[in-house]
């Protein structure tokens, strides 16, 4: 085999495409649930059907199929399961957009006929993400895809919300929810995200009854829905308002009598301290509500429009038209005091970004209390470990102040809830099959609930019921719970704390053992990728410009434990380079070792040279460190430590000095070269294909002999803890040394490369003496010398330039090498360009404008630019001084 079993440059496109179809074709990634190994699974965070691949989506993405891979490679019987999510709200706000661009509504179709919409927009559209996902190289087992809405994660809901239900853990009734008037649907508390506005605080007078001219004054921000006040709070020990307790207030523009009412409750140091109390429409007033038993009067509709229950002459009205007639009322009787600017939180709907509205109506609740208990204490007594341990305080901190769970949502896409009403008798019926009687009566007219669940109901029991729940099959005998879930902050609460009540409730036993709560990548100057900055990286336009490897090992490299990630497309580039080095030392290695290499054993290979024994040791110390690392969810330190040995140890040293054997007439040191070439490039292959699948497995698939053409096949190469040698390494550490030494002084002194020079080694001891002796060809041909010679008596030539290698003493006679006078001319030129330069930074640093109103990147990066430039001055300067000595020598 010659290199041109490799093409001169590689082209990702291609390859990627290939070994995406061969995997799949081939079953690589499909365990057997009856196979050997310790069992190891991750079940994929579902994404929304409607979804296309984020940054975040790949580093997650990365990070478990990293995990999948080198567990496979341990020998583990290893299950990745995929699956999307029906996205109840998102899917249907997007099929009704699509309806409304063709003049249709989903209410002018009728529910039937809408969800045959979706499921063809599903069938057209639905498969997008996965798609995306393959592309990424996720080793997940296709023939296991799951969705949330198939046949048997249906049953599997159903079983669930009946099994709940007939434990008292599901419950109906009439509560405050948050209300999305655009969705017309419940949220639940954790879909309500909290943006700040710019409002009003609106300060009302509201006359007491038994105290004629005298007016209790309260503070709101939402004056329409003073409709439906029902009382006035203050605070017991608020000494302006302790004789206005039990009396009454009179509702401004309603006339309704309102208790004044004294509760803890109310913070004296908003606003006036005084409180109206509105029960229907806000949720804190609502407890405060049931505490004081205070009539509940709903006043606005599910569209948010002002209902019969206040004056005529607001409903119909919206809220935002119904707030300025309150306030054009309130100021014409004399009843306005103030108006000041406030900046508040607002929740939205995080779907559609609609202000939600507190709303009373009857809805399906899930009791979390005795849930939450089980799942905070699995994690305290370690049954489940959070990764990194920050996040298991904000865990406990929303599970110790949780409240029950609105599971229902008034939408048509979504698992309907099987509970249905007798019309003759009104008797609830909640059944795992749709009843044809009622029970209690016999009548056969039953009418079915129309609300849907919550998305998130579903995804809850994701962990057990894509194994097969409620049935008991092999798969989830043997991969439940699930070994680890990797995912991201923002959804602990939503989705993780979820799933760990609905495992630990029906399969008694954790979802899963560990949680890793994954970073965020952010873009290069740490802000957070959004469109209205528009800093956003797509994912997939970075495959098709750098390949899928490199973004992947991009995304590794920086993935640390506990710090986000600051992504800019150089750095992507940057990688894609290290890509195209791995081909390029394999087309070497592939070159020299031909049809294949010699069976010797390495421990004899190893004593071929000193070059061949230390990549040997090396290789060893990257597995412990790669292994290690990838097991402490430590992945950027596998990154650097793969990265660092193969372009520094491999290719910068190693092939250097192999090129020697190689290259040379010695029969048995060439075969030890090849045998050493083989099994370094082999091995490292197999260690970085978890971070890049693709380059890895194609230039494995044209190495010769190996017993597998597929590499994720491959088990991870076992240790030979006989080949690490500290002492050969330490001897490699002086020879880097004195070459790198050599190196340097050329460089600063600008010799030409092809002037030989002599380099001398002043040694501590015999030891170092004789390393350097024994590897004098070495250091030769790797520093292009003329002569080498070390020894305990070597002193400094005159004329010479010297430094440090090690702890040896380096010397290079520069005399005929150096023209001084030349060279003292060109750092001087170089000292007075340096100076212009570092004097425009400080006049620009000098200057109190640009320093106070530039952004403070830009600041940064001019500060950046003068210590560099500062430090390049002093190296100039030093090195005048030493051309100056030299000269006099």
């Amino acid at each position: 085999m010659t290199s041109e079993a490799l093409p001169k440059g590689y082209e990702p496109a291609d390859v990627e495409a290939r070994w995406i179809k061969y995997w799949q074709e081939d079953k690589t990634f499909t365990p057997d649930p009856d196979g050997p190994g310790e069992p190891y699974s991750i079940v994929i965070p579902p994404p929304n059907v409607t979804g296309a691949l984020h940054m975040g989506h790949a580093l997650n993405i990365t990070i478990q199929d990293i995990l999948c891979r080198y567990h496979r490679q341990r020998g583990r019987n290893v299950l990745w399961v995929p699956g999307t999510d029906h996205a109840g709200i998102a899917t249907q706000n997007v099929v009704e957009r699509s309806l409304a661009a063709k003049g249709v509504s989903r209410e002018a179709i009728g529910r039937e006929a809408f969800i045959e919409e979706v499921w063809k927009w599903r069938a057209e559209y639905g498969g997008k993400i996965l798609n995306q996902i393959r592309r990424l190289g996720a080793s997940v087992d296709w023939t296991r895809e799951r969705f949330t809405f198939d046949e048997g994660l249906s049953r599997a809901v159903r079983e669930v919300f009946v099994r709940l239900y007939e434990e008292g853990l599901i419950y109906r009734g009439d509560y405050i929810i948050n209300w999305c008037p655009r969705c017309h649907t419940a949220l639940a508390d954790l879909e309500v995200e909290y943006a700040p506005h710019i409002g009003k605080l609106y300060h009302i007078r509201y006359p007491v009854e038994e105290m004629p001219g005298s007016f209790l004054t309260i503070a709101t921000t939402r004056p329409e829905t003073l409709l439906g006040d029902t009382a006035v709070a203050v605070h017991p020990e608020d000494e302006r308002y302790k004789d206005f307790v039990g009396k009454h207030a009179i509702l401004p523009l309603v006339g309704r009598r309102l208790p004044i009412i004294a509760d803890a409750y109310v913070e004296r140091e908003f606003g006036t301290g005084c409180l109206k109390v509105t029960p229907a429409h806000d949720m804190n007033d609502f407890e405060l509500g049931r505490k004081h038993h205070l009539e509940v009067i709903a006043v606005q509709d599910e569209a948010g429009n002002i209902n019969e229950n206040a004056p005529e002459k607001y409903r119909g009205l919206d809220r935002a038209e119904a707030r300025k007639v309150v306030i054009e009322d309130l100021k014409e009787q004399k009843l306005l005091d103030d108006i000041r600017d406030y900046e508040h939180n607002v929740g939205e709907c995080y779907r559609c970004r609609t202000v939600i509205e507190p709303y009373v109506s009857k809805q399906w609740f899930v009791k979390t209390g005795p849930l939450a208990k089980a799942a905070r204490e699995a994690v305290e007594h370690g049954r489940t470990a959070i990764l990194p341990d920050q996040w298991t305080k904000t865990y406990y901190d929303w599970l110790d102040n949780i409240r029950d769970w609105c599971v229902s949502r008034q939408i048509w896409w979504g698992h309907r809830i099987p509970a249905w009403t007798c019309d003759a008798c009104g008797e609830l019926i909640v059944s795992r099959e749709d009843p044809t009687a009622c029970p209690k009566c016999g009548a056969t007219t039953l009418t079915r609930d129309p609300d849907v669940l919550d998305t998130w109901f579903s995804s809850a029991l994701w962990p057990f019921s894509t194994l097969g729940w409620p049935d008991e099959t092999k798969e989830l005998k043997t991969f439940y719970p699930t070994t680890v879930l990797s995912t991201a902050f923002d959804i602990l609460f939503f989705w993780v704390a979820r799933m760990m009540m609905m495992g630990l409730h029906f399969m008694k036993e954790v979802p899963f053992k560990e949680v890793y709560i994954h970073a965020l990548v952010r873009d290069a100057e740490g802000r957070k990728m959004s469109k209205s900055l528009g800093n956003g990286i797509d994912p997939l336009a970075m495959m098709d410009q750098y390949g899928t490897d490199a973004l992947r090992f991009t995304l590794a490299a920086f993935a640390a434990m506990g710090r986000d990630i600051k992504l800019s497309e150089e750095r992507i580039e940057g990688y894609r380079h290290f890509v195209n080095k791995i081909w390029n030392a394999a087309r070497f290695a592939l070159m020299h070792i031909g049809e294949g290499a010699p069976d010797i054993p390495l421990e004899e290979a190893a004593k071929a040279g000193l070059c061949h024994a230390v990549i040997l040791s090396r290789l060893e110390r990257l597995k412990e460190k790669v292994a290690g690392a990838i097991e402490g969810y430590q992945f950027n330190d596998a990154a650097q430590e793969l990265y660092g040995f193969f372009w520094r140890e491999f290719c910068d040293w190693y092939l250097e000095m192999a090129k020697v054997d190689l290259g040379g007439e010695d029969a048995a040191k060439k075969g030890a070269a090849k045998r050493v070439l083989f099994t370094v490039l082999s091995e490292v292959l197999t260690l970085m294909h978890p971070f890049m699948p693709f380059v890895t497995q194609e230039i494995w698939s044209k190495l010769p002999g190996v017993a597998d053409p597929n590499l994720a096949r491959m088990s991870f190469p076992g240790a030979r803890p006989g080949l690490v040698s500290e002492t050969a390494e330490a001897d490699m550490e002086l020879l880097k040394a004195v070459v790198v030494g050599v190196r340097n002084i050329r460089a600063e002194l600008n010799i030409n490369p092809g002037v030989k020079l002599t380099a001398l080694v002043h040694a501590d001891n015999d030891s170092e003496v004789a390393s350097l002796t024994a590897n004098t060809a070495m250091i030769v041909f790797l520093a292009k010398l003329e002569r080498f010679e070390a020894g305990l008596e070597i002193a400094a030539p005159k004329a010479s330039a010297s430094t440090a290698a090690g702890t040896c003493a380096l010397y290079v006679p520069l005399s005929g090498a150096v023209d001084f006078d030349v060279e003292f001319l060109r750092l001087s030129k170089e000292e007075v360009k340096t100076v212009k330069e570092l004097t425009v930074v400080e006049k620009k640093l000098g200057n109190e404008d640009f320093v106070s109103r530039a952004p403070a990147e830009v600041v940064a990066k001019e500060r950046e630019k003068q210590e560099a430039l500062g430090e390049r001055l002093a190296r100039l300067r030093e090195l005048k001084d030493r051309i100056k000595k030299l000269m006099a020598e």
